[in-house]
């Protein structure tokens, strides 16, 4: 892409989340007017984009925090440097089974599980971590977690008995509802506040050698997600046209289901990101604590996003016209 543009070139490793700005940056405009080269590779899950920049396959990666932190832990040298959307795991599970709303709170949500599972993402992936977290400090034991490569496969997996629920990103939902009989069981500002569902992290040595167009990036993302926020229906239908994988409608739907977009890393963010590395470290998936400043460098966000952040300022359909 842009390849007669400029000697800039970034070697992106992005997920097929419907909300990322991948879509929308994959498209004319964004990197365009920066002039940035951008090589992008699709990856299956977080911890399958953690293997690639082992590999030095990427540069920088749109990510969930958990993985990365896992990443950090076994010595891969990386950074968070920006966010881009925060509380965006739901649990979708079988109609004949309670919602969250219907139970007394959380634990009593997932004790109708025992016996049973429930699917994730790839382990260590955020989904997973969130699920585990929960069992582990309601006490439940005989819950089984069922890891799967492809988060497309955890409908199905549903509707032929083989979990009772599943653990996922908002495209789940919109994904089952179309294709599958189950339903909305616990929305994504029900699990665990602020979690950041994804940001961008960038090799330390990229982080250094190729700082300005690093900040010119940024600066595209942070746009991107201003433009989700603000106008989301002209955004999904970039998206619909820029993956050719979903439809304006599915996009909206996922919007709406989980509307908080911001490129900053504010303090909320940082202090839900170090809960997620101590839920690690007590569950197994690190041995070592990895401490906040092997984690984040804000630097470059911070000269690019002065104000408040917008996690608090969700996407709203109904305001797009005041915007224009």
């Amino acid at each position: 892409m842009y390849q007669n543009l400029c000697d800039d070139t970034l070697k992106i490793g992005y997920l097929s989340t419907v909300y990322h700005t991948s879509f929308l940056l994959q498209g004319p405009g964004f990197l365009e007017k920066r002039k940035i080269n951008a090589k992008w590779t699709l990856y299956p899950s977080g911890p399958d984009i953690i293997s690639a920049l082992k590999k030095g396959e990427a540069d920088i990666c749109y990510i969930g925090l958990p993985p990365a932190i896992i990443g950090i832990s076994q010595g891969l040298s990386l950074k968070c440097i920006a966010g881009g959307h925060v509380e965006g795991t739901v649990i979708i599970s079988d109609p004949k089974k309670k919602i969250l709303s219907e139970c007394s709170g959380i634990k009593e949500f997932f004790m109708q599980f025992s016996g049973s599972a429930i699917g994730t993402p790839p382990k260590g992936s955020i989904h997973d971590v969130i699920v585990c977290h929960i069992l582990s400090r309601c006490g439940i034991l005989d819950v089984e977690v069922k890891n799967y490569a492809w988060a497309d496969f955890l409908s199905d997996a549903i509707n032929c008995g083989e979990i009772s629920a599943a653990a996922g990103t908002p495209a789940l939902v919109v994904c089952s509802k179309r294709y599958g009989n189950v339903r909305l069981a616990v929305p994504p500002d029900s699990l665990w506040s602020f979690n950041p569902s994804y940001g961008i992290v960038a090799m330390t040595d990229i982080i250094s050698s190729k700082k300005e167009i690093l900040r010119r990036f940024l600066s595209a993302h942070e746009e991107a997600c201003e433009a989700i926020r603000k106008n989301p229906s002209a955004c999904a239908e970039m998206v619909s046209k820029n993956s050719g994988m979903f439809d304006e409608d599915f996009v909206k739907e996922a919007y709406n289901i989980s509307p908080k977009y911001c490129a900053s890393l504010p303090p909320e963010y940082i202090k839900s990101t170090m809960k997620f590395a101590d839920t690690l470290y007590s569950l197994g998936y690190i041995k070592e604590k990895v401490p906040e400043n092997l984690i984040f460098d804000t630097s470059l966000i911070d000269s690019i996003h002065k104000e408040k952040h917008h996690y608090n300022s969700p996407v709203s359909f109904k305001d797009e016209s005041e915007s224009k």
